[in-house]
């Protein structure tokens, strides 16, 4: 005899449909370990058997889905809604009520469909028909409760965690590198080559002043380091990603520092639905947990804060900084050092020219809600004078960083020798434990003895590779002879000369004012003429300094008038006759100098005139001086045909040269005016007498004076 002659809510409509059975978990871990709720959630399924149902569905889908708020969707759920609301379902049975739903919504919308199509709900005691109040009001105060006890459980647990986390006893995982010694306190991980591979990133990254640079070093030089994985307890040694060096570098912990609650859950609103998201880090102030020197750290906070300043400032997010300021290959040096001192922002640096490598300093101002930008400048003067200013400072300590040179280049790569020479010392131990292994197992289990042999050989190879690399390395180790010892400490002798060489890159140059300038407040005053800067050394020392604006290219373009001049003279005249008329009309260059041929040239250039050098001989038209060689006159003789209009002259502009045609040379009534010139030594250009007339050539007065006697 079956429960349904006990249970009057189970009617023949019931029985003719199906019955579903709904389970859940709420983590992965409790389906992994809690078997024994597992099996009872399914023995559910016989008791509705028992209840007169043949066909009997199971919905395990959601196995390790939490049901609490903002929690992910639950596909089982959803489809016992949709086979009910389909009229399909007679009873959803579940071993509790809290396996169903955590949540008032959900809760409601289940007995809402239930009702309307008539489903019956069972749990572990009792079946109930919603179309009785008594056993809405129950169902009800069970929802209710399973919504409070979840609350109540979860404010417990964090209320536990806190108290423990206030204490800096709280540990889900220690980092890498850390470990809890038999009195439960925090200590350095006994693996020194552990201990060794954390303090090597962060020297690395002292040394970068990047994590980028920092991750290339490592993975360039194949150096691995130590990583919690997934699942289980015992390091795992690779090749860094970028992502690793980074958290390894932000995390409080090598500081010394405990910290709880940096990255806070919150619930919102998403495309209608409640979810968790887990907010930015905060700063280790502002945790809900924050104990300074819990621990032994790899760094002091001092050093922690040092290096999150300068991985702020590397970033390219202009939320979080409002200049690019990640020392690159570009030629700005002050790159992240210039603040404006009207509006107190941050400069950017803006790259022109036709190699794209020309710097220039803004500051956007209002420019993004459509005003002007506040101030710009070019950048190579400014750099050369910032860089004297340095070089006042530091050139006396330039023996100083000469012998820190000797040092390190003596060195070579001991660092990367450490970290081989720590894994190979490894390798040794581990490739001695599969031998002994490998020993101890009977020869006649070939089984066993196999796959030992297997993983003994598999360590000797790995210890033999990282001996060939090792070997390798030592073979490229090289010491300084004397010769280059002398040149070292003559460069840090001669610091100025060593600065402005073509082998000092721009990227050190950025080191070296990034490590004794703060920040640099630059203004420039009313008529924009002159900049004002104000260098906040490392130290507290400030220096002020003043000097001429570099002007844009706008403001030094090749004046209009000049332009055009150019542009007719060049058909004809060379450079050199067009600088020689540009200085006469008082023209100048757009930086105010003086034009020479040289100038001449590069404006064409810049300007696509053609041109040339020299003025191109025309065997049609001469100049002044040659029509009055031709002629066998002086140029004012020339000059008075011209003003007496019986000889034509061109000129291109004012004060450049005439062009005389040959053939008006050769046309009356020139060449009579010309040969009555040379033959009695007087110029008559309209005839008549000439008695009151200068003579004009010398050497015929004694003819004169005989022809007079005559």
């Amino acid at each position: 005899m079956t429960e349904t002659l006990y249970s009057p809510k189970i009617k023949p409509e019931h029985l003719a449909r199906k019955a579903i059975v709904y389970l859940r978990q709420s983590s992965e871990k409790q389906v992994r370990q809690n078997k024994e709720s597992q099996r009872l959630q399914y023995d559910v399924a016989e008791r509705m058997r028992a209840l007169g149902w043949k066909q009997v569905e199971i919905v395990d889908g959601d196995l390790g889905s939490s049901a609490a708020m903002a929690s992910a969707r639950r596909e089982g759920f959803e489809r016992v809604l949709s086979s009910v609301a389909l009229g399909e379902v007679g009873i959803v049975g579940s071993r509790e009520v809290s396996r169903l739903s955590r949540t008032d919504k959900d809760w409601c919308r289940l007995l809402e469909v239930c009702q309307i199509f008539g489903t019956l709900i069972a749990d572990e005691q009792q079946v109930y028909d919603l179309n009785y109040l008594d056993d809405q009001l129950v169902l009800g105060i069970k929802g209710t409760l399973s919504v409070v006890e979840l609350k109540v459980l979860r404010q417990r647990l964090q209320a536990g965690q806190e108290s423990k986390a206030r204490r800096g006893e709280l540990f889900k995982r220690l980092p890498v590198g850390y470990v809890l010694d038999a009195m439960g306190k925090v200590v350095f991980h006994p693996d020194q080559r552990v201990c060794g591979a954390i303090q090597l990133v962060f020297e690395k990254f002292r040394e970068r002043w990047s994590v980028r640079q920092t991750f290339q070093w490592f993975r360039d030089h194949d150096v691995e380091l130590p990583a919690n994985p997934i699942q289980g307890t015992r390091l795992v040694w690779k090749i860094p990603t970028q992502s690793l060096v980074r958290d390894l570098l932000c995390n409080p912990f090598y500081a010394g520092a405990y910290v709880w609650g940096r990255r806070p859950v919150a619930t919102v609103l998403a495309e209608g639905r409640l979810e968790k998201r887990q907010g930015a880090t905060r700063r280790a102030e502002d945790c809900r947990v924050f104990i300074p020197d819990h621990h032994v750290g790899y760094i002091d906070w001092a050093t922690y804060e040092e290096n999150q300043k300068m991985i702020r400032r590397n970033s390219v997010n202009w939320q979080g900084d409002e200049s690019m300021a990640a020392i690159r290959a570009g030629q700005g040096l002050l790159v992240g050092l210039l603040r404006c001192g009207h509006c107190g922002r941050k400069l950017h640096v803006r790259y022109w020219g036709g190699t794209g490598t020309n710097a220039r300093y803004l500051c956007k101002g209002d420019y993004d809600d459509g005003g002007q930008y506040c101030l710009g400048f070019g950048g190579a003067s400014v750099d050369r004078r910032l860089g004297q200013e340095l070089l006042k400072v530091i050139s006396p300590l330039g023996v100083e960083a000469s012998l820190k040179a000797l040092e390190e280049m003596s060195a070579g790569d001991a660092a990367q020798r450490a970290t081989l020479s720590n894994k190979l010392e490894q390798l040794e131990y581990e490739a001695k434990k599969a031998f002994e292994q490998y020993d101890a197992v009977d020869a006649r289990n070939r089984l066993v003895a196999g796959e030992l042999e297997r993983r003994w050989n598999e360590k000797l190879e790995e210890v033999e590779t990282t001996k060939q690399r090792l070997s390798n390395l030592d073979g490229k180790r090289w010491s300084l002879c004397s010769d280059e010892e002398e040149r070292i400490r003559l460069m840090g002798e001669n610091f100025a000369e060593s600065w402005h060489s073509d082998g000092c890159p721009p990227t050190l140059k950025k080191m070296i004012f990034r490590t004794t300038m703060e920040e640099i407040v630059v203004r420039a005053d009313t008529d924009k003429k002159t900049l004002e800067f104000t260098i906040h050394w490392k130290g507290g020392v400030h220096t002020q300094l003043t000097m001429e604006r570099p002007r844009s290219a706008a403001e030094t373009a090749t004046p209009v008038e000049a332009l055009e001049i150019i542009r007719r003279m060049a058909v004809r005249h060379g450079d050199d006759q067009i600088a020689s008329v540009l200085n006469r009309l008082g023209h100048s260059t757009g930086k105010g100098k003086r034009w020479n041929q040289d100038r001449v040239a590069t404006a064409r250039r810049n300007h696509s005139i053609p041109g040339q050098k020299r003025a191109l001989p025309d065997p049609d038209r001469v100049s002044l001086s040659e029509a009055a060689r031709i002629c066998g006159v002086s140029h004012r003789t020339i000059e008075r045909l011209v003003e007496a209009g019986l000889l034509n002259r061109e000129q291109t502009t004012s004060r450049a040269p005439w062009e005389i045609r040959r053939t008006d040379l050769d046309a009356e009534p020139v060449r009579s005016i010309v040969e009555r010139l040379l033959r009695t030594g007087k110029l008559i250009l309209h005839g008549g007498s000439a008695d009151n007339q200068h003579r004009l050539f010398a050497e015929n007065e004694g003819d004169d004076n005989a022809r007079h006697h005559e």
